[in-house]
């Protein structure tokens, strides 16, 4: 039941495309998500482009929105991959510390014949083709950055369907582009590898590989956070959603079962909250269950302060967020 995230700085770069556009961003997606973990979950991200595409209305939206991208975007990720000596040592970086930047499916990379491969699954999702191209091309524009070349790639694969025009792509990427694959890939020829960086640093790389290595840690998966939240989504549907129920659960007072969240960075709030927007997301993709259904089984009172609660966690209402999941050409229905 884990939730899926990407970095907050890299939905930063939404806000400054949208700039360039004339486009007053807050306005439109309200204020720059900016959570104490450096992360946003991936609904929200969906939902930011998803506004952004329908008000501007260009065609590739995702594609223009990448030409923006630099190593902040990517936090200490971006800038751990610039310092490096070359091309094959950023990409080993991108291959271990993706899951600060976007933790949906990892990136499988391997040499093929004269080509390196890098490789997203399905087996946690499908983000939809505005995360996937944005994601994509920011990749690659990133690299053309670093290198200080045009790269151009050998193909480049898509899993959601073909758009009635592809000539967008073609011209970013300068190479086939294919839709409708049973991955996202990225084929790199395989003589890049040895490209050199532009401004390699070594002591500032082993100090960012320190942090990210830090960072990694810290996201490990605690397993009294999932213990909770297993328990949790048992209680919710029966009102028993406080924290004597759950540390009851747990076999523990509810004061030591507090002193534990917070030597884990957490609280009860914060874990209900969290647990509350997964199964929200969860039950949403069901076209079938009614909202105060949902809001019964995520222990609301009423419809109404589920509404409230899932606008302050998204921004939007519950059913255009249900409309934009199972209705947009651009995002496919997540696989929970």
């Amino acid at each position: 039941m884990a939730q899926q995230h990407i970095a907050s700085s890299y939905a930063r770069l939404l806000y400054e495309f949208l700039a360039t556009r004339g486009v007053d961003a807050q306005a439109l997606l309200g204020p720059l998500p900016a959570p104490a973990s450096g992360l946003i979950p991936l609904a929200q991200w969906q939902v930011l482009l998803q506004r952004a595409d329908s008000r501007l209305g260009e065609p590739a939206i995702g594609l223009r929105i990448a030409e923006g991208i630099g190593p902040q975007h990517f936090g200490v990720v971006g800038y751990a991959g610039r310092t490096c000596a070359t091309l094959a040592d950023a990409l080993q970086r991108l291959e271990r510390y993706q899951g600060l930047v976007y933790d949906v499916n990892p990136v499988r990379v391997r040499a093929e014949g004269n080509l390196l491969l890098l490789e997203w699954g399905t087996e946690r999702g499908r983000p939809g083709q505005l995360v996937d191209e944005t994601g994509v091309a920011a990749l690659v524009q990133l690299a053309r950055r670093i290198c200080d070349q045009a790269l151009l790639p050998s193909e480049v694969h898509f899993v959601n369907p073909s758009p009635a025009d592809i000539g967008a792509y073609l011209d970013f990427f300068g190479c086939p582009v294919r839709f409708g694959q049973p991955a996202t890939r990225l084929s790199l020829p395989l003589a890049y590898l040895q490209l050199p960086l532009q401004q390699a640093d070594p002591a500032l790389l082993e100090l960012l590989d320190e942090q990210a290595e830090g960072f990694l840690r810290q996201r490990g998966h605690s397993a009294l956070l999932h213990s909770c939240q297993q328990a949790l989504a048992r209680l919710l549907p029966e009102g028993r959603g406080n924290i004597g129920d759950l540390a009851g659960q747990l076999n523990r007072s509810p004061r030591t079962l507090q002193r534990h969240l917070q030597a884990e960075g957490s609280s009860f709030q914060q874990l209900l909250d969290d647990t509350r927007r997964q199964l929200a997301e969860r039950y949403l993709s069901d076209a079938a269950l009614p909202l105060g259904e949902i809001a019964a089984r995520l222990g609301f009172s009423e419809q109404s302060a589920f509404s409230r609660a899932f606008r302050h966690w998204y921004g939007t209402a519950p059913l255009a967020w249900r409309r934009h999941l199972t209705r947009s050409p651009h995002a496919a229905p997540l696989d929970r």
